[in-house]
């Protein structure tokens, strides 16, 4: 099988979503995606650095920095916090342009009330990084799987895959 008939069920899925939406219904879920990020994007740049915010209205995506975060706190933090909240983080450390990056993209699907459970809960990590929380450091605590120790795995690598026995 080729990459392209590989792809195919994509290519399906996405001429799908158009012809459903039509050219009406597309310019609407554009915009929709585009108010969410900018509500993002408004509710957080008090308590997170938006480096490109006093610019206006973003696109698609909220961008933040933890540059205004303590010393030992950073986008890492952040991004395992929002875990113990319940949330997938946001993409971390991209764009390479901006140090600290935290990406936020929500889709035209989210509702406001979905986008206001992000909010709260992005405000209340950032919060906890700000006042120095240092149990922050520890998150995800939440989850099934605990923060990686990255000094021993660039040390220590495990690069075959060792499955359960029996």
């Amino acid at each position: 099988m080729t990459a392209f008939h590989g792809q195919m069920g994509m290519f399906t899925r996405a001429l799908t979503y158009i012809l459903s939406h039509g050219a009406d219904g597309l310019q609407q879920v554009a915009e929709d995606a585009v108010l969410n990020a900018n509500y993002v994007l408004r509710s957080c740049d008090d308590l997170l650095q938006a480096p490109f915010g006093a610019s206006g209205p973003c696109m698609h995506e909220a961008l933040f920095s933890d540059t205004n975060l303590p010393d030992h706190f950073g986008t890492l933090d952040i991004a395992k916090g929002l875990i113990d909240e319940g949330f997938h983080p946001m993409t971390v450390y991209f764009p390479l342009v901006v140090k600290g990056a935290m990406l936020v993209e929500p889709t035209e699907t989210e509702s406001k009330a979905g986008l206001d459970r992000f909010i709260a809960s992005l405000r209340h990590v950032a919060q906890r990084a700000l006042d120095g929380d240092e149990s922050l450091h520890a998150a995800p605590v939440l989850a099934p799987r605990r923060r990686l120790d990255e000094t021993l795995a660039a040390r220590k690598p495990v690069l075959v895959w060792q499955g359960e026995a029996g």
